[in-house]
Protein backbone atom coordinates (compact mmCIF):
# COMPACT_ATOMS: atom_id res chain seq x y z
CA UNK A 1 0.00 0.00 0.00
CA UNK A 2 1.25 3.47 -1.17
CA UNK A 3 1.62 5.81 1.88
CA UNK A 4 -1.45 7.69 2.83
CA UNK A 5 -1.03 11.46 2.79
CA UNK A 6 -3.39 13.86 4.41
CA UNK A 7 -3.25 15.31 0.22
CA UNK A 8 -4.30 12.16 -1.29
CA UNK A 9 -6.97 11.23 1.08
CA UNK A 10 -8.77 14.89 0.92
CA UNK A 11 -8.48 14.76 -2.57
CA UNK A 12 -10.28 11.33 -2.71
CA UNK A 13 -13.00 12.86 -0.34
CA UNK A 14 -13.80 15.29 -3.50
CA UNK A 15 -13.79 12.63 -5.87
CA UNK A 16 -15.54 10.45 -4.32
CA UNK A 17 -18.53 13.49 -2.83
CA UNK A 18 -20.97 13.23 -6.15
CA UNK A 19 -20.55 9.28 -6.75
CA UNK A 20 -22.90 6.33 -5.65
CA UNK A 21 -21.92 4.48 -2.37
CA UNK A 22 -20.08 1.50 -4.87
CA UNK A 23 -18.41 4.02 -6.89
CA UNK A 24 -17.24 5.79 -3.99
CA UNK A 25 -15.72 2.61 -2.52
CA UNK A 26 -13.73 1.91 -5.96
CA UNK A 27 -12.18 5.58 -5.32
CA UNK A 28 -11.16 4.61 -1.62
CA UNK A 29 -9.78 1.27 -2.97
CA UNK A 30 -7.26 2.97 -5.36
CA UNK A 31 -5.96 4.56 -2.03
CA UNK A 32 -5.03 1.11 -1.21
CA UNK A 33 -3.94 -0.77 -4.45
CA UNK A 34 -3.02 2.09 -6.94
CA UNK A 35 -1.31 -0.83 -8.47
CA UNK A 36 -4.25 -2.35 -9.59
CA UNK A 37 -6.22 -1.09 -12.82
CA UNK A 38 -9.71 0.32 -12.24
CA UNK A 39 -11.31 -2.92 -14.05
CA UNK A 40 -9.12 -5.20 -11.30
CA UNK A 41 -10.69 -3.20 -8.50
CA UNK A 42 -14.51 -3.47 -9.79
CA UNK A 43 -13.65 -7.10 -9.91
CA UNK A 44 -12.87 -8.00 -6.21
CA UNK A 45 -15.91 -9.51 -4.56
CA UNK A 46 -17.86 -7.10 -1.96
CA UNK A 47 -15.51 -9.19 0.85
CA UNK A 48 -12.46 -8.55 -0.61
CA UNK A 49 -13.71 -4.88 -0.92
CA UNK A 50 -14.44 -4.77 2.50
CA UNK A 51 -11.20 -6.24 3.57
CA UNK A 52 -9.43 -3.25 1.67
CA UNK A 53 -11.24 -0.52 3.46
CA UNK A 54 -10.59 -1.62 6.44
CA UNK A 55 -6.97 -1.56 5.56
CA UNK A 56 -7.56 1.96 4.98
CA UNK A 57 -9.15 2.98 7.92
CA UNK A 58 -6.61 1.07 9.87
CA UNK A 59 -4.26 3.46 8.00
CA UNK A 60 -6.33 6.85 8.27
CA UNK A 61 -7.45 6.34 11.41
CA UNK A 62 -6.01 3.41 13.76
CA UNK A 63 -6.77 0.54 14.41
CA UNK A 64 -9.51 1.57 17.08
CA UNK A 65 -12.71 1.80 16.45
CA UNK A 66 -15.69 3.35 17.69
CA UNK A 67 -19.49 3.61 17.18
CA UNK A 68 -23.11 3.87 19.14
CA UNK A 69 -25.74 1.05 19.11
CA UNK A 70 -29.52 1.56 20.09
CA UNK A 71 -30.65 -1.24 21.63
CA UNK A 72 -33.54 -2.98 20.41
CA UNK A 73 -35.34 -3.81 23.32
CA UNK A 74 -35.37 -0.71 25.37
CA UNK A 75 -33.90 1.86 22.74
CA UNK A 76 -30.74 2.39 25.70
CA UNK A 77 -27.57 4.36 23.92
CA UNK A 78 -24.75 2.18 23.99
CA UNK A 79 -21.40 3.49 23.03
CA UNK A 80 -19.61 0.90 21.00
CA UNK A 81 -15.79 -0.17 20.86
CA UNK A 82 -13.84 -2.42 18.78
CA UNK A 83 -10.33 -2.79 16.71
CA UNK A 84 -10.10 -3.28 13.28
CA UNK A 85 -8.46 -6.95 13.65
CA UNK A 86 -11.87 -8.25 15.83
CA UNK A 87 -13.67 -7.47 12.51
CA UNK A 88 -11.48 -8.63 9.57
CA UNK A 89 -12.23 -12.22 8.72
CA UNK A 90 -9.63 -14.65 7.81
CA UNK A 91 -9.53 -14.64 3.64
CA UNK A 92 -10.33 -18.09 1.99
CA UNK A 93 -7.16 -19.89 1.53
CA UNK A 94 -8.17 -21.05 -2.17
CA UNK A 95 -8.64 -18.38 -4.54
CA UNK A 96 -12.39 -17.32 -5.21
CA UNK A 97 -13.75 -19.04 -8.24
CA UNK A 98 -17.16 -20.35 -9.14
CA UNK A 99 -19.13 -21.93 -6.71
CA UNK A 100 -21.07 -24.90 -6.80
CA UNK A 101 -24.48 -25.57 -4.76
CA UNK A 102 -27.01 -28.99 -5.25
CA UNK A 103 -30.39 -28.05 -3.68
CA UNK A 104 -32.51 -31.17 -4.68
CA UNK A 105 -33.17 -31.72 -8.20
CA UNK A 106 -30.70 -28.48 -9.16
CA UNK A 107 -27.26 -27.42 -9.65
CA UNK A 108 -26.13 -24.09 -9.77
CA UNK A 109 -22.87 -22.79 -10.68
CA UNK A 110 -22.40 -18.75 -9.52
CA UNK A 111 -19.78 -16.43 -9.01
CA UNK A 112 -19.40 -14.10 -5.93
CA UNK A 113 -20.82 -10.61 -6.43
CA UNK A 114 -18.59 -7.68 -7.18
CA UNK A 115 -18.58 -3.79 -7.13
CA UNK A 116 -19.41 -3.82 -10.79
CA UNK A 117 -22.53 -5.82 -9.98
CA UNK A 118 -23.10 -3.68 -6.88
CA UNK A 119 -23.11 -0.03 -9.66
CA UNK A 120 -25.76 -1.82 -11.69
CA UNK A 121 -28.46 -2.00 -8.93
CA UNK A 122 -30.85 1.15 -9.33
CA UNK A 123 -32.94 2.92 -6.84
CA UNK A 124 -36.35 2.69 -9.31
CA UNK A 125 -36.20 -1.21 -8.32
CA UNK A 126 -37.39 -2.22 -4.90
CA UNK A 127 -35.12 -4.22 -2.47
CA UNK A 128 -36.59 -7.69 -3.79
CA UNK A 129 -35.58 -6.45 -7.18
CA UNK A 130 -32.34 -5.69 -6.97
CA UNK A 131 -31.70 -8.62 -5.18
CA UNK A 132 -32.89 -10.42 -8.23
CA UNK A 133 -31.21 -8.81 -10.58
CA UNK A 134 -28.15 -9.08 -8.72
CA UNK A 135 -28.36 -13.07 -8.12
CA UNK A 136 -28.96 -13.15 -12.11
CA UNK A 137 -26.10 -11.45 -12.76
CA UNK A 138 -23.79 -13.79 -10.73
CA UNK A 139 -25.55 -16.89 -11.89
CA UNK A 140 -23.55 -18.77 -14.40
CA UNK A 141 -25.44 -21.99 -14.84
CA UNK A 142 -28.57 -23.76 -13.76
CA UNK A 143 -29.59 -26.78 -14.34
CA UNK A 144 -32.36 -29.25 -13.23
CA UNK A 145 -31.47 -33.05 -13.30
CA UNK A 146 -28.63 -32.11 -15.85
CA UNK A 147 -31.00 -30.61 -17.85
CA UNK A 148 -30.13 -26.47 -18.55
CA UNK A 149 -33.16 -24.81 -17.23
CA UNK A 150 -33.54 -20.41 -17.83
CA UNK A 151 -33.20 -18.11 -14.29
CA UNK A 152 -36.81 -17.72 -13.93
CA UNK A 153 -37.65 -21.16 -13.06
CA UNK A 154 -35.23 -20.75 -9.78
CA UNK A 155 -37.01 -21.81 -6.46
CA UNK A 156 -37.02 -19.47 -4.20
CA UNK A 157 -35.73 -21.61 -1.69
CA UNK A 158 -32.92 -22.19 -3.59
CA UNK A 159 -32.25 -18.08 -4.00
CA UNK A 160 -31.83 -17.82 -0.37
CA UNK A 161 -29.58 -20.98 -0.58
CA UNK A 162 -27.44 -19.36 -3.19
CA UNK A 163 -27.37 -15.74 -1.30
CA UNK A 164 -26.61 -17.99 2.09
CA UNK A 165 -23.74 -19.54 0.32
CA UNK A 166 -22.35 -16.41 -1.25
CA UNK A 167 -22.54 -15.00 2.53
CA UNK A 168 -20.85 -17.99 3.92
CA UNK A 169 -18.09 -18.48 0.86
CA UNK A 170 -17.48 -14.10 1.16
CA UNK A 171 -17.80 -13.93 4.78
CA UNK A 172 -16.01 -10.35 5.24
CA UNK A 173 -19.18 -8.97 3.39
CA UNK A 174 -21.24 -9.84 6.41
CA UNK A 175 -19.32 -8.78 9.66
CA UNK A 176 -22.03 -8.57 12.82
CA UNK A 177 -21.27 -7.39 16.32
CA UNK A 178 -21.94 -9.31 18.66
CA UNK A 179 -23.95 -6.75 21.76
CA UNK A 180 -25.59 -6.89 25.00
CA UNK A 181 -27.64 -4.13 26.74
CA UNK A 182 -26.08 -3.43 30.33
CA UNK A 183 -29.30 -2.05 31.17
CA UNK A 184 -32.07 -5.08 30.20
CA UNK A 185 -29.83 -7.70 29.10
CA UNK A 186 -30.96 -8.18 25.61
CA UNK A 187 -28.40 -9.75 23.20
CA UNK A 188 -28.45 -8.90 19.36
CA UNK A 189 -26.39 -9.14 16.02
CA UNK A 190 -25.79 -5.52 14.69
CA UNK A 191 -24.27 -5.77 11.19
CA UNK A 192 -21.17 -3.47 10.24
CA UNK A 193 -21.04 -1.83 7.02
CA UNK A 194 -17.48 -0.34 6.75
CA UNK A 195 -17.90 1.41 3.68
CA UNK A 196 -20.65 3.09 5.23
CA UNK A 197 -18.33 3.20 8.80
CA UNK A 198 -15.45 4.49 6.45
CA UNK A 199 -17.14 7.29 4.75
CA UNK A 200 -18.56 8.72 7.47
CA UNK A 201 -15.19 9.11 9.10
CA UNK A 202 -13.47 10.51 5.98
CA UNK A 203 -16.38 13.08 5.66
CA UNK A 204 -15.71 14.33 9.28
CA UNK A 205 -12.18 14.23 9.04
CA UNK A 206 -12.13 16.03 5.37
CA UNK A 207 -14.88 19.11 7.01
CA UNK A 208 -12.63 19.35 9.85
CA UNK A 209 -9.50 19.59 7.90
CA UNK A 210 -10.80 22.55 5.82
CA UNK A 211 -11.76 24.45 8.35
CA UNK A 212 -8.36 24.47 9.95
CA UNK A 213 -7.01 25.13 6.24
CA UNK A 214 -9.26 28.19 6.61
CA UNK A 215 -8.18 29.52 9.74
CA UNK A 216 -4.40 29.02 8.88
CA UNK A 217 -4.33 30.21 5.57
CA UNK A 218 -6.05 33.51 7.22
CA UNK A 219 -3.97 34.18 9.86
CA UNK A 220 -0.54 33.20 8.29
CA UNK A 221 -1.37 33.56 4.45
CA UNK A 222 -0.01 30.34 3.84
CA UNK A 223 -1.14 27.72 1.09
CA UNK A 224 -3.17 24.81 1.22
CA UNK A 225 -0.14 22.57 -0.03
CA UNK A 226 1.83 24.28 3.12
CA UNK A 227 -0.68 23.86 5.23
CA UNK A 228 -1.14 19.95 4.12
CA UNK A 229 2.78 19.45 4.40
CA UNK A 230 2.69 19.86 8.19
CA UNK A 231 2.35 17.58 10.88
CA UNK A 232 -0.76 17.18 13.01
CA UNK A 233 1.13 17.81 15.58
CA UNK A 234 2.44 21.62 14.12
CA UNK A 235 -1.06 22.54 12.81
CA UNK A 236 -2.70 22.03 16.11
CA UNK A 237 0.16 23.77 17.71
CA UNK A 238 -0.57 26.61 15.54
CA UNK A 239 -4.55 26.75 15.60
CA UNK A 240 -3.91 26.83 19.38
CA UNK A 241 -1.68 30.02 19.00
CA UNK A 242 -4.63 31.59 16.52
CA UNK A 243 -6.95 30.75 19.61
CA UNK A 244 -5.29 32.51 22.32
Amino acid sequence: MRALTASTLLGAWERALSQSPAQRALTLLQLVSAELPPERLAALTIGQRDAQLLNLRESAFGSQMTGMAACPACSRQLELSFTVSSVRVAPPTDPVGPCTLTHADYQVEFRLPNSDDVTSLTTDLDLPANQRRLLERCLLNLRRNGVAVPFDELPAELRIAVSDRMAETDSQVDVQLSLACPDCGHRWLAPLDILSYLWTEIHTWATRLLRDIHTLASAYGWREADILALSPWRSQAYLEMINR
